[in-house]
């Protein structure tokens, strides 16, 4: 099955071949994926490398937390990608986007503040989970809006964090 991948605005075309292998373009690697102990945690061992990443599901695509960031990744198969762009559909750029924590853990800084414009990438807040540093970005340009949490304050995962107009 081939799927198109987007990760933070660029797209990857990838085919899983087996159970141990996918193609990503033209380059075949062995991998290795699996949940740790029933959590959205996952150890995950790409072409010889060994990553530990936190997967979830955000509102329209999925999240996943690794090394220390955090992406935006859409997958799709061809025939659903080929489906939207017949029909014209894109993402919603406009809206209201709310930030949820993708993990319980501890807010170490804040780096906005309401009504602060933002550009897509950049970093709104930090937070600290499982003895790591996380930087949560802006999904998107857009102009602050309500913030719900200060700088020190515990969260649990899906917690509404803030929110981006």
């Amino acid at each position: 099955m081939k799927y198109v991948t987007t990760i933070d605005g660029k797209e990857f075309e990838i085919e899983v071949v087996d159970d141990r292998h996918i193609r990503v373009g033209d380059r075949l690697v062995a991998v290795d994926f699996e949940s740790v102990s029933g959590q959205p945690v996952y150890s995950l061992i790409f072409d010889g490398k060994s990553y530990e990443s936190f997967v979830y599901q955000g509102e329209e695509d999925w999240e996943v937390l690794l090394r220390g960031r955090q992406f935006q990744v859409k997958v799709e198969d061809e025939r659903e990608k080929r489906l939207r762009a017949a029909a014209g559909g894109g993402v919603a750029e406009g809206g209201e986007f709310h930030l949820k924590a993708p993990m319980p853990g501890l807010v170490v800084s804040l780096l906005v503040e309401e009504g602060q414009p933002v550009k897509k990438g950049q970093v709104l807040l930090i937070l600290e989970s499982m003895k790591m540093q996380n930087e949560l970005k802006a999904p998107r340009d857009g102009m602050m809006g309500r913030i719900r949490v200060k700088a020190g304050e515990s969260v649990e995962q899906k917690q509404a964090l803030l929110s981006l107009h």
